[in-house]
C-alpha cells in the first residue's frame, strides 16, 4: 500500500472526490464512502483517506459526523442583509461553479402592482432568471427594470451577465431598501427551484433609486432550507 506521504495520489484522491461534489454527482446529504472503503479503492493507508476528508470538512464541503461517517454538507449562504451581493460571488464562496440561465426578458408597461412607485402606462424591462450552484437551483430571481432611469436596459440581452451586476455598472444607485421574508413556494417558484410545492423559501425584496428616480425592485427566492442571512454591524453612536 502506499503511505500517507504520497502528495501526488492525496491530490487524486482529493480532487476526485471534490469533482464528485461539485458536479453534482453527490449531492447534499450524500453519504461518502467510509475510510476504510475509500483506502482499498485507492489502495492506500487510511491516513490519507483522513487527511482528504478532514481537508474537504475544513473547505465546508463535507459535514463529518461521529459514528455515522462523512456528508456532503448542504449549501449556506451567507449574504450581509444591507449590501448589494453579488450571487456569483455567492455560490462561488460555497466552492460550486455558477451558471444563470434567463427564463423571460421583456419590456412592458407598468402595472398597479409594481413595486416600482411609478405611474401606470410606464416603460419597465421585466426580466426572470434562475442561478445555479453546481446543478442545483439556488436563487430565483423577478426583476424590474424602470427604463426610465436605465433606458439602455431595452435592449440588454443578459446573455452574457446577469441583470444585477449589469445594473450596478450602468447606474450609481443612492438609496436601497430590503424586505425579508418567509414564503411558501407556489407553482411557477416550485418548479424554477425544484423543490415541492409549498416548500419554506426564504425571500429577499430589494427596491433601489439614484437621482434619476427607482432604478429596480428585484425579488430574490431561494430554497429556505439551505440558506441563512448573517449581517455584521457595531453599535449605534
Amino acid at each position: 500500500m502506499n503511505g500517507s506521504k504520497d502528495p501526488t495520489l492525496h491530490q487524486r484522491i482529493l480532487s476526485e472526490i471534490e469533482g464528485r461534489i461539485v458536479s453534482g454527482e453527490w449531492p447534499p446529504g450524500f453519504r461518502i464512502p467510509f475510510e476504510v472503503d475509500l483506502a482499498a479503492q485507492y489502495d492506500c493507508s487510511r491516513m490519507t483517506v483522513n487527511k482528504v476528508l478532514t481537508q474537504l470538512a475544513k473547505a465546508g464541503l463535507i459535514e463529518r459526523r461521529k459514528k455515522s461517517g462523512s456528508f456532503v454538507t448542504q449549501p449556506q449562504s451567507q449574504s450581509a442583509v444591507l449590501e448589494i451581493h453579488d450571487i456569483k460571488a455567492e455560490v462561488q464562496s460555497l466552492n460550486l461553479p455558477y451558471a444563470y440561465s434567463v427564463i423571460k426578458n421583456a419590456s412592458r408597461k407598468t402595472k398597479a402592482d409594481d413595486k416600482l412607485d411609478l405611474p401606470v402606462g410606464g416603460l419597465v424591462k421585466e426580466v426572470v432568471c434562475v442561478h445555479f450552484a453546481g446543478t442545483r437551483p439556488f436563487c430565483l430571481e423577478e426583476r424590474l427594470i424602470n427604463l426610465g432611469s436605465v433606458p439602455e436596459a431595452i435592449d440588454a440581452d443578459f446573455g452574457a451577465i446577469a441583470p444585477g451586476p449589469w445594473l450596478l455598472k450602468q447606474v450609481p444607485w443612492s438609496k436601497a431598501e430590503h424586505k425579508i421574508y418567509a414564503f411558501a413556494a407556489g407553482a411557477e417558484e416550485a418548479a424554477a427551484l425544484d423543490i415541492p410545492r409549498s416548500a419554506a423559501c426564504l425571500v429577499i425584496e430589494r427596491r433601489t433609486w439614484s437621482s434619476a428616480g427607482p432604478v429596480t425592485h428585484v425579488r430574490l427566492t431561494y430554497p429556505g432550507d439551505r440558506h441563512a442571512l448573517v449581517a455584521r454591524f457595531s453599535p449605534a453612536s
